[in-house]
Formats: structure tokens, sequence, C-alpha cells
């Protein structure tokens, strides 16, 4: 049933009616609009419906269909000229929106403006992200997660060159938009006037308020903000409106806290949207989901939405015509209520003819299909695309291949961008590599929601300002979910969000509950020939290498410990930090090599051993699959491991441990 927030449940209540803020009359003047550097911070602007031509990618994709996205450098340029190689030759008058890469060298990289025999910039391509170089300012340049990325604009009236003086070049991708004559009135200057340099300290402010309230950026001209807020208790099977105007007007910030009460793997809160009496929502997704939660938790700190001091956020513009409405529903079976409180702000300013409306859809394929890729929306009409959040997971734990899959977008008929790996759509690099793409990580328009290979997880999310996919008749935005031919089955979740001149042509239906919750792995391998981490191990007489061997042609890798004598504290141990998604009674065992110098293993608790002692001696080195060493109640989260070499063969030569994998299977 709806429950219309009345006395009680706190109903909806205009709080106040408020002025910008100090400066914001200045900061929303009206001047002349050109793409580029503006785009970068007028939020207001960002439902505007774009007039460029053509958008698209220039990048290193393999363009044989295989996995060589910029690996062996075949592919890493558009033709190769005295001296280096030319990475993009662009005829306009267009921009440059978004440079990225994962592989920057200490090389020159040029670039030549409207047919110029000189660069007009020279920077070397490392420190085009650092922040150093006077045109490539932070934080509109920046790093992180494994990659290097530029939101600088660089329009140019007639076309620009990138070029590298190097011999060989690796992954890359420049975005860029092409615009009708006379919109882009100059082409980039290395010393931009004072109202060019007016909007680069506009864009550098707002892209370093993150986390912070930055609806003021979204405020047309002569609009004024009411904040409205309500607070609800959610119980199962109801429906509550957070907001509700009959009037014309625009949403330009949303906050929902406390955030944990949209936390949970059920994904049973969803949050729906309604403009101007459309009884189809143009908001439908999980509520935890669309404020960047990933697995049921919060994961996305962004300039636009995510999550901040507790409370979810969301600043994309919402412009309609006569009304809207927000509700939260909530799935029977709900862990209980859960009391929210929300805050909307509000201006009475209609969405004007060239603006689209807001939308956001969910959509989930679990599993993917064999031989196509995941879908994040087909629709026909005119608009463009401005943001993605993407949760992937394997069927198989211990392995997150999938994520070798490329993005690539069909704009008005025609495949436009291609891109050279999942992780690369979201400015990140080399995923599963210590130090890089490895951890959750939130940037200003992009970051990595978490990298788990135990549990065959990882996702991601990009907002795009400057660089949003504009399309005129129809899209289709896709991405792959294995290195080639879409041959692995995964689930994916992904959601995508658009302006659209007209309610796009693609369905907007939910899975059934059961259909959306979170699926945890029961089975989880931790490969501690990889990276799991080492709580701790034998004070002394004790030494760690990786190492492997070929057997039949095949490669094991594994962690060997090698001992002599006793530890510190009796016999020799090692402890491995396995985090584990939920809490159970789960079965231990290890994949191993068997051989001359391994010892006895032993599983242990408090001191207590708590299965066999595994005897791992064998005459000849020999690979050995899941053996059994106990069965321990885990608990959700972190739990650390400790195995302990209790002895070793009489006919063994040393107290070796060669250890592959943990397996860690859930039993109840």
């Amino acid at each position: 049933m709806r429950d219309c927030l009345r006395s009680g449940l706190a109903r909806v209540t205009v709080i106040a009616l408020l002025g910008l803020s100090v400066g914001s009359a200045e900061l929303f003047a009206r001047d002349d609009w050109a793409p580029g550097i503006q785009d970068l911070h007028r939020l207001d602007r960002l439902p505007v419906l774009r007039e460029s031509t053509h958008v698209a990618s220039v990048s290193s994709y393999d363009r044989t269909g295989g996995n060589n996205d910029g690996f062996g450098g075949q592919f890493s340029f558009v033709r190769k000229e005295k001296d280096g190689l030319v990475l993009a030759e662009l005829t306009g008058p267009g921009v440059i929106t978004r440079i990225w890469t994962p592989t920057p060298t200490d090389d020159m990289l040029e670039f030549y403006f409207d047919g110029e025999d000189e660069p007009r910039i020279q920077v070397k391509f490392r420190e085009l992200f650092m922040g150093t170089h006077p045109s490539f300012e932070r934080p509109l340049v920046g790093f992180g997660a494994g990659g290097f990325y530029s939101y600088v604009p660089l329009p140019y009236k007639k076309s620009c060159k990138v070029f590298i003086r190097a011999e060989r070049m690796q992954f890359y991708q420049i975005n860029y938009a092409t615009y009708p004559e006379g919109m882009v009135p100059a082409s980039f200057s290395t010393s931009p006037g004072a109202e060019q340099r007016r909007h680069i300290e506009k864009a550098k402010t707002l892209f370093g308020s993150v986390g912070t309230d930055i609806s003021a950026y979204a405020v047309p001209e002569g609009g004024r903000v009411e904040r409205m807020t309500s607070r609800a208790t959610l119980k199962e099977g109801q429906t509550v409106t957070v907001f509700d105007a009959d009037r014309p007007g625009r949403i330009v910030g949303i906050r929902m806290g406390p955030a944990e009460a949209l936390v949970g793997k059920k994904r049973d809160i969803v949050l729906r949207a309604y403009w101007d009496g459309d009884t189809e929502p143009a908001i439908l997704s999980p509520a935890g989901d669309f404020f960047g939660y990933a697995w049921g938790e919060p994961a996305t700190k962004s300039l636009m939405v995510g999550t901040a001091d507790g409370v979810n956020y969301c600043y994309f513009p919402m412009p309609f015509d006569r009304s809207g409405r927000i509700e939260l529903s909530t799935e029977q079976g709900l862990d209980g209520p859960r009391t929210i409180e929300v805050e909307v702000l509000f201006v009475p300013v209609a969405r004007k003819s060239h603006e689209g409306k807001f939308y956001a859809l969910w959509r989930r394929e679990n599993p993917t299909t064999k031989g196509k890729p995941f879908t994040f929306i087909e629709t026909n009409g005119r608009g463009h695309l401005v943001g993605f959040v993407q949760q992937s997971q394997g069927l198989e734990s211990g392995n997150t291949y999938f994520f070798e899959g490329d993005d690539q977008t069909t704009i008005d008929g025609e495949l436009v961008i291609h891109g050279t790996g999942s992780e690369d759509f979201y400015n990140g690099g080399w995923y599963d590599v210590p130090g890089r793409w490895e951890t959750r990580r939130s940037f200003v328009l992009s970051g990595c929601l978490a990298y788990k290979k135990h549990l065959g997880r990882t996702g991601a999310y990009r907002i795009c300002l400057g660089d949003a996919y504009a399309y005129r008749k129809s899209i289709l935005q896709t991405i792959e979910h294995a290195p080639t031919n879409n041959d692995l089955l995964n689930d994916y979740c992904g959601l995508t969000c658009l302006y659209s001149q007209e309610r796009p042509t693609c369905e907007f239906v939910l899975p059934a509950p059961e259909a959306r919750e979170v699926t945890d792995p029961t089975r989880i391998v931790f490969a501690t020939w990889w990276n799991v981490p080492i709580y701790s191990f034998s004070l002394r007489n004790a030494t760690l290498t990786k190492a492997g061997q070929t057997f039949d042609g095949r490669e094991v890798r594994y962690l060997s410990m090698r001992a002599k004598d006793h530890g510190t504290f009796g016999p020799h141990s090692i402890s491995f930090t396995c985090e584990l998604p939920a809490a159970g009674t789960y079965r231990v065992s290890l994949d191993v090599v068997r051989g001359p110098e391994q010892g006895k293993v032993q599983l242990f608790r408090d001191e207590v051993p708590v299965g066999p002692a595994v005897d791992l001696y064998a005459e000849e080195p020999q690979p050995a699959q899941g053996q059994y060493v106990g069965t321990l109640d885990l608990e959700q989260g972190p739990n650390n491991l400790m195995f302990k070499i209790v002895g070793k063969n009489e006919n063994a030569k040393g107290l070796g441990l060669d250890l592959t994998n943990i397996i860690c299977e859930k039993v109840q």
C-alpha cells in the first residue's frame, strides 16, 4: 500500500525557500556558451540536448577481434610518420573530451591544431596526467587504479593531430565530439584569456568538491532552491512517496540517509521516479544501486552520485514539465523496518524545450548470454548517456578474466567507440595487478567499486560530462563479458543514466525480487600464488618465495615456504587472511604440490588442531588438489586461517609447504 507520509511518518515539507549561495549570481551569470571547458562546470546545461554531429573515439583496440588491445602495439596508431606515430587525426570543428592510458611514457606528445606545422602543445605523455603542465591542471587530470586520464577539453576549429615521438605505443583512448560550423569559436589556447581562465577555475573548483553539496552548479539562471525534506519508516510491502510536486520545475539534488538504511544483498528497496504523469517510471533501480552501491553496500563517492559521511547523494539535474514524484518501495520479507530521511532540492524552473528528461535504468543478466555482450541500454530517440555503474561477477571463484571484455558504443547505427578492456572504460587499468586495479577507489568521474579475485567479483562507475555519449536517432551501449567472443558466462548488473528528449523506447522492468539478490559464491578459492594477504608466518628459520613448475604441459604456480628446525613458538606456521562473503560453516581444503621436501600440514585455531595432519611427501613433485584440512565456523569478512607444519615423513628431506590455493566451501 502507499503511505503518503502524512503526519507521524513525516510529510513532505518545504523547509526553506533559499536563494543561491554567496557568489552564485556571478557563478551562473549568462555568457556565450561554447562546447569545451564550460561542459565541465555548467551542470545547469547537463540536460541540454547536445548539438554535436558526431561522437566517437580513437583507441588501440584489436582490429582483428582478438584481445591484443595494446599489448603489442600493432593497433596503437592510425599511421606512422617520420620520428613517431599519429595517434589521432581529427577533422573539425570539434573537441577532444577525454584522453586515457594505463601505459604512459616519457615520450613527447604533440598536438597540432588547424593544420599548423608546429605543435601548439608539447608535453611528455606521462606529465600530461601529473598536473605539472600549465595546460593540464589537476583535478581536471589525474591517475589512480592503474589508469591515467585527462578531461581537459581541447577544442579545434579545423583539425587536430595527436602525435607521439616514439617507436612504440601501447594502450590509449581519445574521445572527441564534432560540431556544426561556427559552434567552436576558437581552437585551444595555451595562454587562455580572462574569460577562459574564469571557466577553468570554476571547473577545477567543482572537480575539487566531491562529496559536498554541488547543487548550486545545476541551478539555471533566475532559479531559487526549495529544500523539501521527509522522514519515513520503510516497512515490508509498502510504498512511500518522498517527493511530490504538482508544478513545473527541476530537481537539482537528492540526499538520503542514513546510508545504512539501504544496505543489503536482497536489493529489496526500490527507487522509482515519475515525470509529468507518466505511468511508467523514469528512474527504476534498487535504491542502493542507484547511489552506486555494489553487492549491497556503499561503494561510490563521485562528483555526481555516491555516498559521503553516511549519506547518499545524487546531483544529476532532473527537469520536468508539469509534475515529479519519487517513491521508495519495499518488497515482502524486508529485514525489519528502516527509517530514512530524504532531502530533495527543487527549483521551480520548468524543463526547456531543448532539454531532455533524466532517466536511470538498472539491468541484470544472470547469466549473460554466450556470444552476445551485456547490454546497458538500447534505445531510439535523441539524447545523451551521462553515467554507468557496473557490477560484474564470474560464476567461478578466483577468476575475473571476463574483465578483458571491451565496451562498444553504436550511435545512430554506426559503431563509433570500441574500448580496450572493461576497467579501461572506467579510467582504470591492469585489473588483478597489485598496486593498480585491486581495491575500492573513487575519483571525480570514475572509480573501482571493488576487486575481489577470490569472489570472481569486480565493478566500476563512470560519469560523463564533456564526454557524454550524444545520439540523435539511436544508441546501443554494450560491454563484453570475455576476452573474445563473449564466451564466458557471468552475472552482470548495470545502471545507465541518460537524458532523453522522449521516453526511451527500451523496457523499464526490474527482475523479480529473488532474481535481484546478490549471489555469493559458496566455494571460494584463495590463490596464494598470486595475492592473498599473509597475516603472519614464522618469526625465524623460515622463508617464503613464489615459484612454479610445469606438469603435463601445464604450469602450476605456488607460494613456497621452506623452514628448518623450529619456529619461535613451536612448529612453523603461516596464517592467511581469507575474506568470506557470508558467515557459515566451511570445509577447508588445499591445492598443493607434493614432493620430497614437503612436511605435514595441519589447520589450527586457538592453538588447537581442527583437522588431520596431511602428509605432503612424495618421491617426485606432483600437484595434488582438494587436500582436506578441517571444517570451521567462519565469519562474514576477514578470517585468519593458520596452517602449521607439524612434522615430516621419515623420508622427507625438509619442512616445506608449496601451496597453490586455499579452498573454503560453505556447507551450511
